[in-house]
């Protein structure tokens, strides 16, 4: 496993997200050392979900609008329907996730919150899986879907359901790792 200490991970999520998708890559992302900060519309608990099923709530770190992507090196996306298909609309992640983009940091996304990808046009052209139930929306924005555990596309990592926590938690770590030892051996600008 990477060692990811000094790397900051932010996690956007709302209530309604699927509870292992936040959880499972939050813990392996700590385990490695990495620092990783919930974010949401307010600073109150977040309801997760299992399914259909409501499950435990997750504390949050900070709101939407303390965002900054200068001071993160990688977001997480987690899916659950509820949580996806509101997140696709709030402006602030749109901006944050669109700026991580162009800077060409890692972004771990699962299940429906390619939703957002679609929203922001970052789908356009990127090869990427999600929840089989998105397809078409994934296809209908331009990306190219595939159903595999997980898909690595330049700075994206997407994966389908909870099944495939293990393949992606290993390639947004290694993601993650690969990202911080390009910057420290590309050459200073003067």
């Amino acid at each position: 496993m990477p060692e990811l200490k000094g790397k900051k991970i932010a996690v956007l999520a709302l209530d309604g997200f699927e509870e292992a998708e936040l959880t499972e890559p939050v813990k392996a992302l700590r385990e490695a050392g990495a620092e990783v900060r919930v974010y949401s519309e307010k600073r109150e608990p977040i309801q997760a979900f299992k399914h259909h099923d409501k499950s435990i709530k997750v504390g949050v770190d900070a709101t939407f609008d303390e965002l900054d992507p200068e001071q993160c090196d990688a977001v997480l996306l987690p899916g659950g329907a509820l949580n996806a298909d509101t997140m696709r609309c709030v402006e602030a992640a749109q901006r944050f996730v669109t700026a991580m983009n162009e800077a060409q940091k890692p972004i771990a996304v699962i299940c429906h919150a390619p939703w957002l990808l679609a929203s922001t046009g970052i789908a356009k052209g990127r090869s990427l899986t999600s929840y089989y139930t998105i397809q078409d929306d994934m296809r209908n924005a331009g990306a190219n879907w595939s159903d595999q555990e997980v898909v690595v596309d330049g700075n994206l990592v997407t994966s389908r359901k909870p099944d495939d926590i293990p393949a992606f938690n290993r390639e947004f770590m290694r993601l993650i790792d690969r990202q911080g030892s390009a910057r420290e051996s590309a050459p200073a600008r003067v």
